[in-house]
């Protein structure tokens, strides 16, 4: 860090702009090209039927880039990877009404779902009991290193900004995450590898499954 001669007036190395926006310089020189957005579009990040209540940000879920983009060859890996057929490979967010018909089995069962619902929560960052026994249990090792890398910072974009404001500013947050460092192509959670330049990029994200 360093002043530039004017009072309040400070200029941060890369590395230190990179700790404070909570992503690396490598993606930092992503973001300042303009690309960090690139996969998502605004409404999207404003959704609020992707925005998971536990904080495996839906935006960045496979199942629902598979079935936004229908791209039927992703859903037939995302079906073999969690057990369902690729007909029923599909999601549009589970803060989706019940009665959608893109509401993935999964979503539909989701105990930590329905224990937000039930508080009359829209997200775990809500509740003083986080992280409680649904989330230390979880079945999945990465999916229980994400939520509790992106609860706290749900707190802290609410805490500034609001719920509307923090929500969408965390949201945003988790899709700029989700790109690959090296050629800026958009990602999905879990991935072990850039599917465009190849890079290996789970040590990077959410480590190996």
């Amino acid at each position: 860090m360093r002043y530039n001669g004017c009072p309040g007036v400070v200029f941060y190395k890369p590395q230190q702009w990179a700790l404070a926006l909570g992503t690396t310089p490598s993606r930092m020189k992503i973001i300042a090209k303009g690309d960090a957005m690139k996969g998502w579009s605004e409404e999207e990040i404003r959704n609020r039927d992707i925005m998971a209540p536990c904080g495996l940000y839906c935006g960045a879920c496979g199942v629902y880039i598979a079935t936004r983009d229908n791209n039927e060859k992703f859903k037939v890996i995302m079906g073999n990877l969690y057990g369902t057929k690729p007909e029923e490979t599909e999601c549009l967010g589970c803060m989706q009404p019940d009665t959608s018909k893109n509401l993935y089995s999964f979503c539909k069962t989701c105990t930590i779902r329905d224990c937000v619902k039930s508080k009359g929560y829209y997200s775990c960052h809500q509740c003083d009991e986080w992280p409680c026994a649904m989330i230390e249990n979880f079945g999945f090792v990465t999916g229980r290193r994400v939520m509790k890398r992106t609860i706290p910072i749900w707190r802290a974009k609410v805490a500034e900004y609001g719920d509307d404001e923090g929500s969408a500013e965390w949201a945003r947050s988790e899709c700029e995450r989700y790109h690959c460092p090296s050629c800026g192509n958009p990602l999905f959670r879990g991935a072990q590898q850039c599917r465009v330049c190849k890079k290996p990029v789970a040590d990077e994200l959410d480590g190996s499954l």
